[in-house]
This record gives structure tokens, sequence and C-alpha cells, in this order.
């Protein structure tokens, strides 16, 4: 019975999850163009605290084999740091961030040194 329960609580996260989030962006701030931009949105730091942290440590200063990424804006370009998000390297998988997200990640990692 317990079981059973938990399936059912976690089917109906997984479905309330779903249906959260809405993409208008009739919010979206407005740039200098007077057009709005969802990169203004996106908040880089939280990105990395939901996706890499678990990874590369909590300061991300690098665990087991999993480099650190504080200082990576000293070793590589924001082209590569890109390119490894999108990508994959060695044991991270392509595409955990993707599009506008993974953009505004690489260049808030690079700009760490």
């Amino acid at each position: 019975m317990k079981k059973r329960w938990l399936a059912v609580l976690f089917g109906s996260m997984l479905v309330l999850g779903a249906c959260g989030g809405d993409d208008d962006t009739a919010d979206a701030p407005a740039d200098d163009t007077g057009s709005t931009t969802d990169e203004a949105s996106v908040d880089p730091e939280q990105v990395v605290q939901q996706n890499c942290i678990s990874c590369h440590g909590e300061n991300l200063e690098g665990t087991g084999n999993f480099p650190a990424l504080n200082d990576v804006g000293s070793r590589m370009s924001e082209e590569e740091i890109l390119d490894v998000i999108v990508n994959g390297q060695g044991a991270m998988p392509a595409g955990i961030i993707d599009g506008e997200e993974a953009e505004a990640v690489a260049a808030y990692l690079a700009s760490m040194q």
C-alpha cells in the first residue's frame, strides 16, 4: 500500500511540475532597442546551482574527477565553455543546459577567473 501511495504522490508531483511555468514574454524586460529579451530573465548563478554543483562542488571547487569551475575563465574562453556545455566532455554529458541558459552560464563561468 505504501509503494502505491508513493507512486501516486510521485506521479502527481511530475504532472503538477509539468503544468507550471508560463512562457509568456510579455513580462520580459525590454532591452535598449525596446524589444523584449528572455536572456535578461536567465539567472546564470541559479542555473549553475541547479545543474552544476552536484558534480563540481558547492563552491565549484571541483570534486573527484570533476574539474573546478571557480576559475575556469582563466583557462577557457566563453566559446570553449559553451562548447563543453552543449557537446559535453569527458564524464560530462551533452545538453545538461541548453539555449539561452547555456549561453548565460558560459558567459558567467568565463567571467570567473
